[in-house]
């Protein structure tokens, strides 16, 4: 009986390395910015949002709205809002999970928490002039019709 001394795989072995590969679980690729996404991925994520600004976000750190601190009951309806808060749950997911380590939930208060709310809730923010119960849209700044970057219009 002969055994085999070599560490390097036979030729059985090799042809299986590529099915291994395969089958080893890929770690899943990290979620996209939400003004990345469209149809019903944009859908999917914007109501994944929703579920964690109603139920943890909110109850915990929402406070009392007033005409110094708004807040938009449709915050959805709001790009900036949903980007911001996109933003800030992607934060949480990244460090108040399990690989967040032991100063993760203080860094995610004191890193993106303070400085999103902050943002949102001024009084010249995103909800500037939405009420409790009264949802207003914002005025997009105006923009000149004409690209100083573009080609020179053409003669007529």
């Amino acid at each position: 009986m002969t055994t085999q001394t070599s560490e390097a795989p036979t030729a059985a072995e090799a042809d299986l390395e590529p099915e291994r590969a395969a089958a080893q679980p890929q770690p899943p690729a990290p979620p996209q910015f939400i003004l990345y996404l469209q149809g019903a991925e944009y859908g999917q994520t914007l109501r994944r949002l929703t579920l964690w600004v109603h139920n943890v976000l909110l109850p915990v750190y929402g406070r009392e709205v007033t005409s110094n601190s708004p807040w938009c009951g449709r915050w959805w309806e709001h790009h900036e809002a949903v980007a911001q808060l996109h933003g800030l749950w992607l934060a949480w997911g990244e460090l108040t999970g399990p690989d967040g380590g032991m100063t993760g939930p203080a860094s995610w208060h004191r890193d993106y928490l303070g400085p999103v709310m902050a943002t949102l809730r001024d009084p010249q923010g995103p909800f500037a002039g939405c009420r409790p119960g009264g949802h207003r849209d914002k005025e997009t700044p105006p923009v000149d019709s004409m690209d100083p970057f573009g080609p020179p219009p053409s003669a007529v």
